[in-house]
């Protein structure tokens, strides 16, 4: 159950950390974590129409499903904290046989990452502005989903502050629950402490997840071919990224 987890401390104790104009490390009993500048995000113009795949979450209806949501009953996958939204836009522009929401709890990330799906002009994708916790508790039906996606979520690094990381106890029973069986549970963060944690949380409160499933970089073919600009920027200060998935047994 821990040797995914000692195989990525490894890497992480033999990576050789340096300051430099472009980051800069923080250190403490707990964790270690590289610091580096954002850049400013910019909002679609006001005159955009983004309605077609933008949602806030006081316009949704009482069940989130491909029906409710596409027209369609198409398999449905969600990302929770979309951020600029390069993956719901390159994954479903990949894959028009399934239907994606992403939902952002910050609302300019939201307009940033619709107006990403506006420019690729998706039919099979909708962002979502708001909170995703009480969607999984009150919109998304039992065994619905096939697939949730949690990609570099906030670490929240003070102690008293863990509670509002988006993966927790509540949230792994929530997306459980949503997802059918064989359904899968993508997490990557570039937190060692993160994950060794919800490493070891699954393994306590959901067996049915079974073990984690490795995730192996693949090779950028261009400057955005990554999964999220986190791991883009991590991949380029070669900073390590642990990557697995998760698939409900039962």
């Amino acid at each position: 159950m821990f040797g995914l987890a000692q195989h990525c401390r490894e890497s992480w104790e033999s990576y050789d950390c340096r300051f430099s104009s472009l980051f800069f490390c923080v250190f403490s009993p707990f964790d270690i974590s590289i610091r580096m500048p954002r850049h400013q995000i910019r909002s679609p113009k006001s005159t955009v129409d983004l309605s077609p795949v933008l949602r806030d979450v006081e316009e949704l209806p009482d069940e989130l499903s491909s029906q409710s949501m596409f027209g369609n009953d198409l398999p449905l996958e969600i990302e929770v904290g979309s951020g600029k939204g390069l993956f719901i836009s390159a994954e479903s522009l990949a894959h028009p046989e399934h239907n994606f929401l992403g939902v952002e709890i910050i609302g300019k990330y939201a307009s940033h990452s619709a107006g990403r799906l506006m420019r690729g002009g998706v039919a099979n994708a909708i962002m979502i502005s708001g909170n995703a916790e009480p969607l999984f508790e009150k919109k998304i039906a039992a065994a619905s989903l096939e697939a949730v996606h949690v990609y570099f979520p906030d670490p929240w690094w003070k102690k008293k502050h863990r509670k509002r990381r988006v993966v927790n106890e509540t949230s792994i029973r929530n997306f459980s629950k949503a997802l059918r069986v064989g359904g899968r549970f993508h997490f990557w963060t570039d937190v060692l402490d993160y994950f060794e944690q919800t490493i070891e949380m699954i393994a306590e409160i959901a067996p049915e997840f079974g073990v984690p499933i490795p995730e192996e970089e693949v090779e950028a073919t261009h400057d955005l071919d990554y999964r999220t600009h986190f791991e883009r920027r991590s991949i380029k200060h070669q900073i390590p990224v642990y990557r697995v998935r998760y698939e409900k047994r039962f």
